[in-house]
């Protein structure tokens, strides 16, 4: 298997042929950089990296998200060592969590970071600034290291908080990337004239399609700064002069657009491609874009980070009514998917199972974390003839109709109610259905058996029980409606659960 580094000397031999070596790869608010400029600043901090560490050393990244932190992203797999990129916005006290398991060989930070990294220095001593002037660079000791890349090595560590809020590293090879990159890009024929809109952050697993795509294709990614998610007329400014025809965004980008109804004013001009993933799309929302869209295709994807980015996806092909859940698809190409029941058991109807993944997307494991390795890459609950690792997701999913895959939530949203085995999601697909709620979510307090429904919107809590009575069976009716003014965003952009089921005892005294 090709690694990316090979992946990407032949996109930049592709572009020297037919001389755009100068065409922008990536770009931010401050600044650009072509593919030359790219190779030759990479390969200049690569050879600094590699003067410090080993083979398959970790590496941090604490820098600001732009342009120098594309570039330090692929200087580390010139070097051969796997990066994990610290956010920047997060206290302190994570970033430590993150370092204790990482145990890095390296941190590199840039100027805006540095009084953080001096905070740090007790846990990772070993330093390179990123302002560092690029010098001349000797191609030899970094294709030395590039040489002894396998497949199987890892390119990079990606640190979730999982249900528990502490953080794991998901461990993503060579092998891993470019198997779903070749996906990505021939599914949705990314190619040299494509031009991404980045939203998530490098930290995010999202980031990972429209970074590697980029590499590998020769595109043009333009990180949108984090404030004009804020004031989409501004992100919309930008798209249209850079002719901006992808983009790959979390559903509550797409709703913070629905609810100021920029579309009714201005257009993504250039748009061809509009993807997202994350969390649970609102329905109504995706109806509202393809209303104002008609001409550009949308595509739910569905992954955890352990399958890289995705494992199945749904190309929109015929209108579905608000009150009706995204179907999520069918498996990638190259994968399986399959549904178990409480029993291991193959479920072949249309009930509800465990999402599990087998093939190449699949990560190695968790860093430095055994046990949790052990609990979620398991041995093939189908066949014990020989080793075979899947991912066991903890999505809760059936078959429609279709034979497509619909979510429904995750196994730690599925609760036992009034003597009822229920899902969380689907009373949160029928709440999200209704116009006069702009965003909605439901919590249970084991301690107590009650449902808690969180919504804002200009809606009663009287009228919006109403409604999800005469949408929904008794035993799924919510105890308490807690009406808020914003609903609190974790730094992905999803709805903050953690903080939400920790507090709701003090928001209901609130109330």
């Amino acid at each position: 298997m090709e690694n990316v580094i090979y992946k990407f000397e032949k996109i930049l031999k592709q572009l020297n042929i037919t001389k755009s070596l100068d065409k922008i790869a990536f770009l931010d608010n401050n600044k650009q950089i072509s593919y030359k400029a790219l190779e030759v600043n990479a390969l200049f901090f690569a050879t600094k990296i590699i003067e410090k560490t080993n083979k398959n050393d970790v590496v941090c990244i604490l820098m600001k998200r732009g342009v120098d932190m594309a570039v330090m992203m692929l200087a580390c797999i010139y070097a051969n060592t796997p990066y994990v990129i610290l956010d920047d916005a997060q206290p302190i006290d994570r970033i430590i969590k993150i370092l204790n398991i990482a145990n890095p060989k390296l941190i590199v930070y840039d100027s805006d970071n540095f009084t953080k990294y001096e905070q740090l220095k007790d846990y990772c001593n070993l330093y390179i600034n990123s302002d560092m002037n690029v010098e001349s660079v000797d191609k030899n000791v970094v294709f030395n290291r590039v040489n002894q890349i396998v497949s199987t090595d890892p390119i990079y560590i990606l640190f979730t908080s999982g249900s528990t809020g502490d953080p794991k590293g998901t461990v993503v090879s060579h092998l891993n990337v470019c198997s779903y990159i070749e996906w990505f890009i021939t599914c949705f024929k990314i190619n040299k004239k494509t031009v991404f809109a980045n939203q998530t952050p490098f930290y995010f697993s999202m980031s990972v399609s429209d970074y590697y795509a980029t590499l590998l294709t020769g595109a043009t990614n333009v990180i949108v700064p984090k404030s004009y998610f804020s004031f989409p007329v501004k992100l919309f400014e930008m798209m249209n002069e850079y002719r901006v025809n992808t983009i790959y965004w979390v559903p509550s980008v797409y709703r913070l657009i629905y609810q100021f109804k920029l579309l009714d004013y201005v257009k993504p001009n250039y748009l061809k491609l509009a993807l997202f993933a994350g969390e649970v799309m609102p329905t109504k929302i995706l109806n509202d874009w393809i209303n104002h869209l008609p001409n550009v295709t949308f595509c739910n994807l569905f992954g955890p980070t352990e399958t890289t980015d995705i494992c199945t996806y749904y190309k929109v092909n015929r209108k579905l009514d608000n009150d009706k859940a995204i179907p999520i698809g069918n498996a990638c190409k190259g994968l399986e998917v399959f549904l178990i029941d409480e029993n291991n058991k193959l479920i072949t109807d249309n009930s509800i199972g465990e999402l599990i993944v087998k093939g190449p997307f699949v990560a190695s494991g968790y860093y430095n974390n055994p046990t949790k390795t052990k609990a979620s890459f398991i041995q093939n609950p189908l066949q014990d003839k020989y080793p075979e690792i899947v991912y066991k997701t903890g999505d809760l999913c059936y078959y429609n109709e279709y034979h497509e895959l619909m979510y429904v939530s995750r196994v730690d949203f599925q609760i036992k109610h009034l003597g009822y085995r229920i899902e969380l999601g689907e009373i949160e697909t029928i709440l999200n259905a209704n116009f006069s709620v702009k965003m909605g979510f439901c919590i249970y307090d084991k301690d107590n058996d009650n449902i808690i429904c969180f919504y804002d919107g200009k809606i009663t809590k009287e009228e919006l029980n109403t409604y999800l009575e005469s949408k929904l069976p008794y035993y799924m009716i919510p105890k308490y409606y807690l009406k808020l003014n914003d609903i609190k965003l974790n730094q992905n952009g999803k709805i903050d659960r953690n903080y939400y089921q920790t507090n709701f005892n003090e928001l209901l005294k609130e109330e």
